[in-house]
């Protein structure tokens, strides 16, 4: 497996949640909240901010799919993004099937006693680790990357 940081990106309508690896690509962490801005370029400039000189070798945005695999404007939205973002990282994007990735931050909210109230700034960066986690699991299975490019996109 390739040494390097990952980024994960849960895209939102509100926030874009970000999680980071350390450089063995062993454990994933929140990194934090961007806003999202008017235009994409604005959200993306946001992402790089908060990045500040983390050069990850590679990016995986969360693709929000419906649970029977079909694409929504979230979908769309989170590819608008991923292109967007592409632009501005020196590293390859790929997409993650994220089905579930915010229930699942949701319940570990939940189970460590935040109210969904408190848990609302920190629940995209919670499922960007997820995103991340699941990336890494499949990089360590696999020995590739995980995930699809925008040319492997089915959607």
């Amino acid at each position: 497996m390739l040494s390097g940081r990952r980024l994960a990106v849960d895209v939102g309508t509100v926030r874009v949640g970000l999680a980071i690896s350390d450089f063995h690509a062993i454990l994933g962490s929140g990194l934090g909240n961007a806003m999202r801005k008017a235009s994409l370029e604005e959200s993306c400039s946001e992402v790089i901010r908060i990045l500040d000189d983390v050069e990850p070798v590679v990016a995986y945005v969360g693709l929000p799919l419906s649970m029977s695999g079909n694409a929504s404007a979230s979908t769309q939205d989170a590819i608008d993004f991923g292109q967007a973002l592409s632009g501005r990282l020196s590293c390859e994007v790929r997409f993650i099937d994220e089905r579930l990735t915010t229930v699942s931050a949701a319940s570990a909210l939940r189970s460590s006693g935040k109210s969904s109230k408190s848990g609302r700034k920190i629940i995209d960066q919670i499922a960007a680790t997820i995103i991340l986690e699941q990336a890494l699991q499949i990089e360590r299975s696999t020995g590739k990357f995980a995930g699809k490019t925008f040319e492997e996109l089915d959607v």
